[in-house]
């Protein structure tokens, strides 16, 4: 598309970092579906924002219910549902927001896209390690009920797919750590890269 021409508009995510006196970049949670990526992002969201930190959460059933209502659930549609993602999360990112991603996002090369889109210094991936008889346990939404039921053919972590990453900046283990303790860790990761540099 050699006709589009982006403007290069005045201010820049520097100038609306420095008005909101935080970096920003995209903490993205991905997991088993149940794990507790959304329980996660609501929690860490609650505590930057009694810091005055400027968030959004970006969450897969809204996104699905929305912005990405015209995809099903094949391999080629998670793809592109992520990769829609990941540019929203990039414009999110530009205005100055930290942007908390909560995402199955079972393919490596998804999450890759993504922090190609964002760039990788304003990517953390936060693994939700979360063994899956645990996910079937919880069942939140109900769906492994209704993967043995027959109603859903195509179930991340049994008839499809995931892709654990092999190199998260955090891994957190629901089963073994409290959302408290979780929260603590994600923050003390992504402290030092809220504060921005005095020039």
């Amino acid at each position: 598309m050699t006709h589009i021409i982006p403007h290069n508009f005045s201010i820049k995510k520097q100038e609306r970092n420095k008005l909101n006196k935080h970096n920003s970049f995209v903490v993205w949670f991905t997991g088993l579906s149940g794990s507790g990526k959304s329980t996660l992002a609501n929690a860490l969201e609650i505590e930057l924002y009694k810091r005055s930190v400027s968030t959004y959460v970006l969450d897969g059933d809204s996104i699905r219910k929305g912005l990405n209502e015209d995809l099903s659930f094949s391999s080629e549609c998670r793809s592109e549902n992520i990769r829609r993602v990941g540019e929203v999360a990039g414009l999110m990112v530009d205005a100055g927001i930290v942007v908390l991603a909560s995402f199955v996002s079972p393919y490596k090369n998804d999450r890759k896209k993504v922090e190609s889109i964002v760039g990788s210094s304003n990517f953390v991936e936060v693994f939700v390690n979360t063994d899956i008889e645990e996910c079937k346990r919880r069942d939140v939404k109900g769906l492994y009920k209704m993967v043995k039921d027959g109603e859903i053919l195509n179930m991340t972590g049994i008839t499809s797919p995931y892709e654990a990453p092999e190199n998260p900046e955090i891994e957190i283990k629901t089963e073994l750590e409290s959302i408290e303790t979780s929260v603590q860790k994600i923050l003390k990761f992504i402290s030092p890269k809220l504060e921005l540099k005095h020039e």
